[in-house]
């Protein structure tokens, strides 16, 4: 079974610097759920059919003026039967006034209601954002992962290959760690990956002989960042003499994370090789590749060989949620 993840009201009251009009309870203890939000014009016309009461119920212009205009007894059975069906929470925007019968009836049912100087549309894409983030399905893996060149770099392998020492060096080179030794990888929409580190180990670098380092006093807040969408996968290994490892780069690989595929290489790790400058190459080459050129399939071409296109290759190794 997947797990299902929240988000207190506390952060989202934090995050946009919502106004609480009524809380029944600490906003700490109040949990969103879901990542869609709704505008319930329908449900106040008394449409109830398919409404999610986990839903964040959005107030705007529209619905307010519907309200107004409404006879005094209809908007009272309007209201009344609105958060009879227990919306999670309910919030006004634009800064409008909240209309006391709003506020009555979101005590009796015990419903959150807040407020925000923002419009409908600019409040609703901003936190819809937000949950997408927030309430993302995730895993967490053993890695190191760093921003090269704009290209976000998850470095894979066994404990002890180098990861650590070749992060270093890539800071050293003006490159920004975002995660150590746990990366946490978010899909937070159909198509991107995110990955972030844990709080409690956050900007922190594991280097045998030395110890743990914080990269962010030691190298300065340009060396590190929070969060970066993940581009490219390097799996680290040691070399081994009898392993065929690929020479040319004209087969796409990919590690497939919840479902999404993202391109992958494996680079074998030997004595004397400079991994930071090859970890700088890969990016650069995978950004080539995502705007179109492959060197490999050039240099095919020029020499007049044929080129085999057998379409998506299936992902080496896939991740997904349990």
């Amino acid at each position: 079974m997947a797990t299902l993840f929240s988000v207190s009201l506390s952060k989202l009251i934090r995050e946009f610097d919502l106004q609480p009009v009524h809380l029944p309870d600490e906003p700490d203890n109040i949990l969103i759920h879901s990542n869609d939000i709704n505008r319930p014009g329908l449900q106040f016309a008394g449409f109830y059919d398919y409404f999610d009461n986990e839903r964040i119920q959005i107030v705007g212009k529209a619905e307010m003026a519907f309200l107004e205009n409404c006879h005094s007894e209809e908007r009272k059975v309007s209201i009344d039967t609105f958060f009879a069906n227990q919306p999670k929470v309910v919030i006004i925007t634009r800064g409008m006034e909240v209309p006391p019968y709003i506020i009555h009836r979101a005590k009796n049912y015990h419903i959150p209601v807040l407020m925000t100087n923002e419009t409908s549309s600019t409040f609703s894409s901003a936190l819809i954002a937000k949950l997408n983030v927030e309430l993302a399905p995730r895993i967490t893996r053993h890695g190191v992962f760093i921003e090269v060149y704009g290209e976000g770099v998850l470095i894979l392998g066994d404990s002890g290959v180098g990861k650590s020492e070749t992060a270093v060096e890539l800071i050293k080179r003006g490159h920004r760690l975002i995660a150590d030794d746990a990366v946490e990888l978010r899909r937070v929409s159909s198509i991107s990956i995110v990955g972030s580190s844990p709080e409690n180990i956050r900007h922190f670098l594991e280097l045998r002989g030395i110890g743990i380092i914080n990269a962010r006093r030691l190298f300065g807040i340009s060396s590190v960042k929070m969060t970066e969408k993940v581009d490219l996968v390097i799996h680290m290994e040691p070399w081994e003499q009898t392993k065929d490892y690929d020479r040319l780069g004209m087969d796409d690989k990919y590690t497939s994370i919840l479902g999404i595929n993202i391109p992958s290489l494996t680079i074998p790790v030997n004595p004397g090789r400079n991994l930071a400058v090859i970890i700088e190459v890969a990016s650069m080459n995978n950004r080539q590749k995502k705007m179109g050129y492959n060197s490999a399939k050039e240099l095919m071409q020029r020499l007049g060989m044929p080129i085999d296109d057998d379409g998506p290759v299936e992902p080496e190794i896939s991740w997904d949620m349990v």
